[in-house]
């Protein structure tokens, strides 16, 4: 492009060295410290459990669209972290006070997509768990993949503009971030980064409560998957209560194995996603009266992982 921008071979000549010698002494692309600061992090990445995130989370961010893959731009958001170091993964927040988090992945994987083209097309959508939650004004965080909410961008939208919920991420199509995960596809680590990024941007368009909280698929990750993130300045959440509610065929089991492990600062890990978890709407009013009957309240992801 030099030579063919340049009508004097001598300036041409001289630009042209010019940028060899700068390719020589400049970083590397792909060596920029925070890079260098993912790969050398130390091996115990695991933030404490006891002690919520490693980052102290902003709560009630509301009613502004969020930035989707620019992390820089949503540093102030929930579970927001310094962009190139190694993620922290939370299960649960500080175990005082009555705060708990109801949290519900979104799940939407493409053979889930193609049933919903079927003859007789499933939901993947549980309507009576929102306006349960909408009726009895209760606090939730949803994990969404990004496939499940361009099928359902009205749902999405009601649920951005409820004020006591907040939208994190569940990656963009449910793939799998390690090589063995149940029965999921695994993701070519090359598009781990932007598979998460991607999946911020398509939430972020609807505004509300937008956050930096990701979950993955599964919960199956480990060191590589964790480095592929540490660009978009995120904070894995596991969750330490899990329900058990996928293809459960009663309620009761689900209530029992919320009920059995929950305790002040606990994330508890539903779905809501009808055709794969048809059970929870029926189990949700059991756990909120457990909930009620130890002083446990739900509240916002954020406010139970605060200090």
């Amino acid at each position: 492009m030099l030579a063919k921008n340049s009508r004097v071979l001598l300036t041409a000549a001289t630009l042209a060295l010019a940028a060899i010698v700068a390719l020589l002494v400049g970083p590397s692309p792909d060596r920029t410290p925070g890079r260098a600061a993912v790969l050398e992090a130390p091996a115990g990445h695991r933030a404490p459990t006891g002690g919520g995130t490693a980052v102290p989370p902003t709560p009630g961010q509301s009613g502004q669209p969020g930035n989707g893959g620019r992390p820089g731009e949503d540093s102030g958001l929930p579970g927001a972290t310094t962009p190139g170091t190694l993620p922290p993964v939370v299960d649960h927040g500080p175990r005082t006070g009555g705060k708990v988090a109801l949290t519900f992945d979104a799940d939407m994987t493409d053979t889930m997509r193609r049933q919903l083209r079927g003859p007789r097309p499933p939901s993947y959508a549980n309507l009576a768990i929102v306006e349960l939650l909408e009726r009895e004004r209760v606090p939730a965080t949803f994990f969404l993949t990004g496939k499940w909410v361009e099928e359902y961008p009205e749902l999405t939208r009601r649920l951005a503009e409820n004020p006591r919920f907040e939208l994190a991420n569940h990656t963009y199509g449910h793939a799998a971030f390690t090589p063995r995960c149940y029965h999921l596809t695994p993701l070519p680590r090359r598009e781990m980064t932007r598979d998460v990024a991607r999946t911020f941007e398509v939430i972020g368009r609807y505004g509300g409560r937008q956050t930096r909280y990701f979950r993955f698929p599964g919960l199956c990750h480990d060191r590589a998957a964790l480095t592929e993130l540490a660009p978009l300045g995120l904070t894995v959440v596991d969750g330490d209560v899990v329900s058990g509610d996928p293809f459960a065929t009663a309620w009761q089991p689900i209530v029992r194995a919320v009920l059995s492990q929950v305790r002040p600062g606990s994330v508890i890990i539903l779905h809501v996603t009808e055709a794969n978890a048809a059970m929870t709407d029926e189990a949700l009013p059991h756990i909120l009266a457990g909930l009620a009957e130890r002083g446990l309240a739900p509240a916002p992801l954020s406010e139970v992982l605060a200090r």
